[in-house]
């Protein structure tokens, strides 16, 4: 059988992490498959930038649009981030030109998803986004299919790696939070503007995306609750493990007889639960189910 083109808009940490992905297991994947993938057209803002991995073998689009088009490409993955723009754009772009998509953009889903998913069923098409929540866990997998026979209950987890570094080593480490957050930083963990992170926004938008699927409703981002961990102290840390208790940035959503209750907070959890026990730049989901359990 051909083999399966693939061409990816973005080439940041994640794009050029899936090429060296391809260029290091691309046998393994072609026998778990059972075709070949190959990528062929690649495309970025800075052509000229050392990124550290060869891109002589790929065909380079100035334009992420003009890749979503071409006929020299099955799948279009968009690496590109943000929820309007060219990532946008160009997903849309390939979706109605009759190309598969995969993404790992949570806040274009959180806020287009609905409209992508039915521009992609209008043209016959996939729109795949495991990688948008949860890095490796594979929970857009779980709530698609493992649990399609259950009335999801809730849906919770710790949903960012950044700020649970950083609540993480406050309490191991015993240092504040501007003090850790420096420290993310210069680890490669955090951003240098770490607003995005740190202030919930990230993890509002893998929340959204999750509440969807858990309760099959269109979800409203902007009414997520919100709050992130910068107001969290040494004195916090130290209260609440004197209880019992770690803090966690959580993101939960739940059903309830009003709707869909959707929020991003600090919350203290049992230090014997499972959830506790999640450090540094791990990520974790939970599941409340009425047949599967939690």
């Amino acid at each position: 059988m051909d083999a399966i083109r693939i061409g990816i808009a973005g080439l940041g940490t994640v794009g050029c992490g899936v090429l060296n992905l391809f260029a290091r297991n691309g046998a393994l994947l072609r026998e778990r498959c059972g075709r070949s993938l190959t990528v062929t057209g690649v495309c970025a803002r800075d052509r000229a930038k050392d990124r550290g991995v060869s891109l002589s073998s790929y065909e380079w689009f100035d334009d992420p649009v003009e890749l979503a088009r071409s006929e020299t490409i099955d799948i279009f993955v968009e690496l590109i981030g943000g929820d309007e723009g060219p990532a946008r754009e160009a997903v849309e772009a390939a979706l109605s030109s009759g190309k598969h998509v995969v993404t790992a953009n949570k806040a274009l889903l959180a806020k287009h998803g609905v409209s992508l998913a039915r521009l992609a069923e209008d043209h016959n098409v996939a729109l795949n986004f495991e990688a948008a929540v949860a890095g490796a866990i594979p929970i857009v997998k779980t709530m698609r299919e493992s649990v399609a026979g259950n009335r999801v209950s809730r849906i919770y987890g710790i949903l960012n790696g950044t700020c649970n570094y950083i609540l993480t080593h406050m309490k191991n480490d015993d240092q504040p939070f501007d003090a850790v957050l420096s420290d993310a930083q210069r680890a490669g963990y955090a951003e240098e503007d770490p607003t995005f992170d740190v202030d919930g926004h990230d993890t509002a938008h893998k929340l959204a995306i999750l509440a969807s699927l858990a309760f099959g409703v269109e979800v409203s981002f902007e009414n997520v609750y919100l709050e992130g961990i910068r107001t969290i102290s040494q004195d916090d840390i130290e209260a609440a493990d004197e209880l019992g208790y770690k803090i966690k940035l959580l993101g939960v959503a739940s059903k309830t007889e009003t709707g869909i209750e959707q929020r991003v907070h600090p919350a203290m959890v049992p230090s014997e639960s499972a959830i506790a026990q999640i450090e540094g730049v791990l990520n974790c989901v939970a599941v409340q189910c009425d047949f599967a359990g939690d």
